[in-house]
């Protein structure tokens, strides 16, 4: 996708300044991506979360991929989302995407494959904290959120957490045809769940403000990918046996509008706060 396809609003979470601009993250249309995969991001590149689209879009049926994994790669080296038809759970670490996919299945997807939504950043370690024996994703929750209260609940943090797990519970869905349905609809019959017994690997997690509610799930997002790179999704419950959370504290937000018939016509003054909560916990 050219860039001239591609909106982008910017947003610092510090002086909370909203404008329409140029942007940090260097997309390039696909030809530029061929001939040059590197990126020289500047220190402002790296403490900027990247989102595509809007949470809210995908929970109405927008599964259209407007911005190519080679694009999304400029933007950051660790990160979240799905794919375009809804076609897995995206999970994006040291610079390398994930497709932990419905059936089970882990692969690296091709540059050229479209995401409908996502949130990246170039991973920074500001602090490194040890945990062991959490028992539950609620209790890790517990432990997150003292952090944020700690840190500051108005910024952004994207987080990794690498360990032993003693259970993952985690979740994907099979891709969709269209007419697209509802996420909440599509989770009630395409989604599958996975059970992992004493893996290590790495969890992904993003936490957004509360003032974020209507552009992404105010709160943590967190996805999951074994070591071995055969396993993963969108977490729902875990246990810790020992692991190491990297914080990246991040002040400057950009959102990648996408440019299609459908996102133009969704009605985003409706509440979702219900289907979110939905999506996210699968209650």
């Amino acid at each position: 996708m050219k860039n001239n396809m591609i909106t982008k609003v910017t947003l610092s979470a510090v002086c909370l300044s909203l404008m329409i601009g140029a942007s940090g993250c260097d997309l390039q249309n696909d030809n530029e991506i061929a001939e040059s995969t590197t990126h020289e991001e500047t220190s402002e590149d790296r403490d900027t979360l990247y989102q595509v689209s809007l949470l809210q879009g995908l929970l109405q049926g927008d599964y259209n991929g407007s911005i190519s994994i080679g694009e999304l790669k400029a933007c950051g080296d660790t990160g979240i989302g799905t794919f375009d038809r809804l076609n897995g759970e995206l999970i994006m670490v040291d610079g390398v995407v994930y497709r932990a996919a419905g059936d089970g299945t882990v692969e690296v997807p091709s540059d050229d494959e479209t995401i409908p939504f996502s949130n990246v950043t170039f991973m920074d370690a500001d602090e490194e904290v040890s945990i062991n024996n959490v028992a539950s994703f609620d209790d890790l929750m517990e432990i997150l959120n003292g952090k944020v209260a700690e840190l500051g609940g108005n910024r952004f943090y994207m987080i990794r957490i690498d360990g032993v797990f003693n259970t993952v519970n985690a979740r994907s869905e099979y891709a969709q045809d269209k007419p697209y349905e509802p996420l909440v609809v599509v989770l009630e019959t395409d989604q599958t769940f996975f059970d992992m017994e004493n893996v290590s690997g790495t969890v992904v997690g993003l936490y957004c403000p509360a003032y974020m509610s209507e552009l992404n799930n105010a709160g943590w997002h967190l996805h999951f990918i074994s070591d071995d790179r055969t396993s993963g999704g969108h977490v729902l419950d875990l246990a810790i046996e020992e692991a190491v959370i990297t914080w990246d504290y991040t002040d400057t937000f950009e959102m990648i509008l996408p440019d299609n018939d459908e996102f133009t016509q969704i009605d985003f003054s409706i509440d979702r706060s219900d289907d979110v909560r939905r999506a996210e916990t699968n209650e």
